[in-house]
Formats: C-alpha cells, sequence, structure tokens
C-alpha cells in the first residue's frame, strides 16, 4: 500500500460478516442438499407456525443503529458503543504526510514521516510535534481520500503537539475534548489512527494507569513539560502519533503518542497518550498568545548526577539527587528571584563555588533537571513556587513567581 491512498473502511465493509453469512446461506439453498431437505415428509402447521415465530423474533433483534445494520445482533453494548464512536468520529480523523527535508535523511531512508492527526475546528488540525518536526512540506488524507496541503500554526514541544492549519476545505467532522482527569482505571478506551500506514485504523482497549514521565524515557528530547501520561492496552503503532483517544462518549480524553517495549527488538505493547486536558489547555494557548502558558523558571539546568563527584563534594553535597543552576538569563522568573547561576571557564568547565542547586520543588524531592521542569510547568503564570536550594553549603527556600511566556 503506497502512502496517501490507503482506503477507508466504509460502513458496508462493517456488515461484512453479515452479508457473508447471508450469502452462504443463498448458496446452501440452491445445493442439492436444498432439494432433499424439500423432499422431507412435510412438519406439521404448529411446528410451522412456531419456526416462523422465532424467525420473526430474531428479526425483530437484529441491531440497527445508525448507518449500521447487520443481519444478525452484535452481541454486545459495548460492541455496539464501539462502532458508533468509530463511525461518528472517524471523519475527523486524518493521516498526516510529513516530507523531511534532506539534511535529516540517510541513505535509502523513506522521506515521508507517517502520522495521524484529528480536526477539532473547521480548519485546525492537532497532531504531535514529533511527526512534523523534521518537515519540508506538509500534508493531510481525510478519511475520504482526499489530500490537502497543510501548514504549521503553532507547536509545543514541550508537550509533544502541533496545530496543523488547512485552507480550501472544511473539516467533514470535528472532535470535542473531554476531561482525562476522571479517567477511570478498566475505563474503555477507542484509538483512530494510521499504524503502519493503514489508514482509518480503529483499536480498543481500557485505560490502564497515569503514570510518571520517569517511568516512560525518550530519547528526543520532547514532551520534558508532560507531568504524565496515559497508559492504555489500545494499540498505539508507529502512525497512529497525533491521533485521538476516545472515550465512550466519542470525546477525545488523550492524543497517542508512544508506545513502550521492553526492548527496541520487541514491539511496542502499552499505549502511551498525553492527557487531554494538558493538550486542550496548550492549544487555547497557541491559538489566543502563540506559546504554551505553562509555568517556568527561564534558567538552564544541569543534573546533579553529571558533575564530577569532586565538584559534588567541593559543594557539600553527599547525594547525587538535585538540579544545579548553570544560567539565569536577564528578566526570566529565575533572575527575578535571584537564583544564582554557574560559573564555568573557557572551555565551558564548571568551577567551584556551584551555583543554586535544587533539591525539592512546594516540598516535593527532585531527581534531576527533569523533574524541576515537569513540577513548575503543571503551574501558570502568577502562580509562585517555592524552591528549596543548597546555596553556600546551607538549605534556603526561595519563593519564585512564574512569569508568562513571549513569542522569542
Amino acid at each position: 500500500m503506497t502512502p496517501g491512498t490507503s482506503r477507508p473502511v466504509e460502513a458496508a465493509e462493517l456488515q461484512r460478516p453479515a452479508e457473508a453469512g447471508a450469502s452462504s446461506a443463498q448458496t446452501q439453498a440452491q445445493t442439492p442438499l436444498g432439494q432433499a431437505q424439500a423432499a422431507r415428509p412435510r412438519r406439521p402447521l404448529a411446528s410451522v407456525l412456531g419456526l416462523a415465530l422465532l424467525l420473526s423474533a430474531a428479526l425483530a433483534g437484529a441491531y440497527v443503529t445508525g448507518r449500521v445494520t447487520a443481519q444478525r445482533a452484535l452481541v454486545t453494548p459495548d460492541e455496539i458503543n464501539t462502532v458508533e464512536v468509530a463511525q461518528k468520529s472517524i471523519q475527523a480523523v486524518v493521516r498526516v504526510d510529513s516530507r523531511l527535508r534532506k539534511e535529516f535523511l540517510q541513505p535509502g531512508d523513506d522521506p515521508i514521516e507517517v502520522g495521524t492527526g484529528f480536526f477539532y475546528k473547521k480548519d485546525l488540525i492537532v497532531t504531535n510535534y514529533h511527526v512534523i518536526q523534521y518537515q519540508e512540506s506538509v500534508s493531510v488524507t481525510l478519511s475520504n481520500g482526499r489530500r490537502v496541503n497543510a501548514k504549521i500554526e503553532g507547536v509545543d514541544p514541550g508537550i509533544d503537539i502541533a496545530i496543523l492549519r488547512v485552507t480550501g476545505i472544511t473539516a467533514p467532522k470535528t472532535l470535542s475534548f473531554g476531561q482525562s482527569a476522571r479517567l477511570i482505571p478498566g475505563q474503555k478506551l477507542i484509538s483512530i489512527g494510521t499504524p503502519l500506514r493503514i489508514q482509518n485504523f480503529v483499536g480498543a482497549g481500557i485505560f490502564s494507569v497515569m503514570v510518571s514521565p520517569r517511568d516512560v524515557p525518550r530519547n528526543d528530547n520532547l514532551g520534558s513539560e508532560i507531568g504524565q501520561y496515559i497508559t492504555t492496552t489500545t494499540s498505539i503503532q508507529p502512525g497512529n502519533s497525533g491521533g485521538p483517544l476516545l472515550d465512550s462518549r466519542g470525546a477525545v480524553v488523550g492524543v497517542a503518542d508512544l508506545n513502550a517495549a521492553p526492548s527496541g527488538l520487541i514491539p511496542g505493547t502499552i499505549g502511551i497518550a498525553i492527557p487531554g486536558d494538558l493538550v486542550k489547555q496548550s492549544l487555547d494557548d497557541l491559538e489566543k498568545i502563540g506559546v504554551p502558558q505553562r509555568g517556568t523558571l527561564g534558567v538552564t539546568l544541569v543534573d546533579l548526577d553529571t558533575l564530577d563527584p569532586a565538584l559534588r563534594s567541593l559543594a557539600g553535597l553527599n547525594s547525587s539527587e538535585g538540579a544545579l543552576v548553570d544560567e539565569v538569563p536577564a528578566g526570566t522568573a529565575g533572575a527575578r528571584a535571584a537564583l544564582r547561576g554557574s560559573l564555568r571557564n573557557s572551555k565551558s568547565q564548571l568551577l567551584a563555588p556551584l551555583g543554586d542547586i535544587i533539591v525539592a520543588v512546594d516540598g516535593q524531592r527532585v531527581q534531576n533537571s527533569f523533574d524541576v521542569i515537569r513540577i513548575v510547568a503543571a503551574k501558570r503564570p502568577g502562580q509562585t513556587v517555592t524552591l528549596r536550594l543548597w546555596r553556600n553549603k546551607k538549605s534556603v527556600d526561595v519563593k519564585v513567581m512564574l512569569l508568562r511566556r513571549t513569542l522569542q
């Protein structure tokens, strides 16, 4: 199957099991076996009437809802719900094709990065930032196969989200956000996406648990401001990235992002998604201001466990947990709170005495700079965080007022 030619799954295709059964029954009626049955002695009238009543009851129980009609009933209400949500939502989901810039290609690489996105407004699509990060151009393919160009409207690498804008078409359907904070372990989730370039692929599973980013290590330097991830048994494979994770009402509660596996040799078996509440907040910020408005200190940090043990010893530290304040740019929240940065020599090597070392944020101990970033990012501009610092071999608490982010 070539890119952009994946055929949507139509309602008629959902009927195939029933249609196949009907076709099989018709074929049997024309066989010699059917003729032999006709030659058998006639049944009593009461038996014939009883059979007719049973057939009428079976037909009355046939499943009919929306555009889907089956000649035999779908087995469970849950199955009916999955079909209904998929059919109502699939028109809002698109395949995203990102043509990579030449400098990011190795010999033999496929120049097209494939992901998924969905309309949340009539001309705006949300997807993952990593899908379009190295793009030269971007196009999207609607569920009916129509393909149009798209341009990047806004990006938020901190949570791996991007907005695409399309012109010349109007979304055939848009999806609304639900409340990811209200997810319950065991609750059903439905994914729609383009795994392995198969467009309009529907998967179903359950919400398992929210996990710390520490449990979902990434190697792409994205998503550093995600406080928690959704884990699910719903299949999320390469190509699903950016697609919606839906609840039983068809509301978006997450955006497919990654999968987890014991090693790189084993396909990912646990689906990882960005919580919908966080995505919705980011989309609002990007549309109104152009940049996300999560909390930030504005300083650069260095993981304490990467420092020379001799430097840590000179600072009076007996632990490798924490984050060293490296650079403190003027005008940032960190600068206004008088955080102390570190000194470096001409070879960019750290010198003693070290700058401030953050060991806790709002009472939560931190292991590294990533912990500091994600805890602070859960706040909004105007709010205050309390940093527990190790400064001049003493513990000091400093309050920092978070500032509004601006376009660079």
